[in-house]
């Protein structure tokens, strides 16, 4: 497969910052003494995790094709961050309407703006390291999608343990000729399989479903009209009324009787035949759903946690660093 010339102005990110990090909430307010999404909150070095996202998406895209979405009860975090002058295009969504609307909001921005271009889509609170590795990979992943227009490409990395918590992808055949950067097809996804499902799916060589998107905007668009054709209309509406007098009362109004999609469960895991996979290697990942999982991974990295560990729901317990994060871990 010939690699096409990718155009850098037909590149967009989207940057997924409306979560409330209910799992971690008690954890952050012993921590803090109060709530605070944990996109915002800095659990290691100086930066927070919305930070690390946008100089990730910095080094992807310009700023200027850049787009944030965030929940609107968030307006203080984003106004008070260090980084807001950053932001490009800032999307306040007025109420939590589940992940796919999440996700289609910021698309019509990006829509309405070039509607062949190739769009990034991340989410904020996720752990990433090192981010040059991954940065990479997702350049590499662009022209992967523009090769393949009518699929939608995510990132899955491989695990190096059961775990019931995370969405699990299984591989098929593989789509392109490359050795070097392989994408698969996607035969199935599980979204946090029991323990016996878990287990098979590594045995099987399962990955590890980042929710980390490159694709097409049309083709994500088209997609969601055949799966969620009580809410493309509302946001079909939107894309006309962007950076017009319009666009908060539109985007209110739409969002009045919003319904409720899951992303992954209500779109991936019923077009898995429109989906492919790269894999992420040599990265090492985590969505840092649980505060545990967050101080093992920082000791992972050789890092201090900006937290004292007695914030923790139970005490630590340092596990063995399996060889395989030992492998990604070795300087570069």
């Amino acid at each position: 497969m010939t690699e096409p010339r990718i155009e850098e102005t037909n590149v967009w990110s989207i940057v997924l910052a409306g979560g409330d990090g209910e799992r971690v909430k008690l954890f952050v307010a012993r921590w803090l003494g109060r709530h605070r999404p944990k996109q915002y909150c800095t659990f290691v070095g100086t930066r927070s995790m919305f930070e690390h996202t946008l100089d990730r998406t910095t080094r992807i895209t310009s700023p200027k094709r850049t787009v944030v979405v965030a929940a609107r009860h968030h307006r203080h975090e984003m106004r008070d961050h260090p980084c807001a002058y950053r932001i490009n295009k800032l999307i306040e969504q007025p109420v939590n309407r589940d992940t796919a609307a999440g996700i289609f909001l910021p698309l019509s921005y990006v829509r309405a703006r070039n509607r062949e271009a190739l769009v990034v889509i991340q989410p904020s609170d996720h752990f990433i390291y090192p981010e040059q590795r991954f940065v990479e990979a997702v350049q590499q992943s662009l022209a992967s999608a523009e090769a393949m227009p009518d699929r939608l490409l995510l990132f899955g990395v491989q695990p190096d343990r059961l775990e019931t918590e995370y969405g699990w992808i299984c591989r098929g055949d593989q789509l392109n000729g490359s050795s070097t950067i392989p994408v698969y097809a996607v035969s199935s996804f599980l979204e946090k399989p029991g323990f016996a499902q878990a287990d098979a799916t590594l045995r099987s060589g399962g990955l590890w479903n980042t929710l980390v998107l490159t694709t097409k905007v049309d083709a994500l668009w088209q997609t969601g009209w055949t799966y969620f054709p009580d809410m493309m209309p509302r946001f079909e509406r939107l894309c006309s009324a962007w950076n017009t007098t319009e666009e908060l009362a539109v985007l209110e109004d739409v969002y009045r009787h919003m319904p409720a999609h899951n992303f992954s469960s209500h779109l991936l895991q019923q077009v898995s035949d429109r989906v492919a996979v790269m894999e992420l290697t040599n990265v090492l990942w985590s969505d840092w759903g649980n505060p545990q999982r967050i101080a093992e991974t920082i000791r992972r990295i050789g890092k201090t946690p900006a937290f004292p560990l007695n914030c923790l729901d139970r005490p630590f317990t340092p596990i063995p660093i399996p060889q395989r994060a030992a492998d990604v871990l070795a300087p570069t």
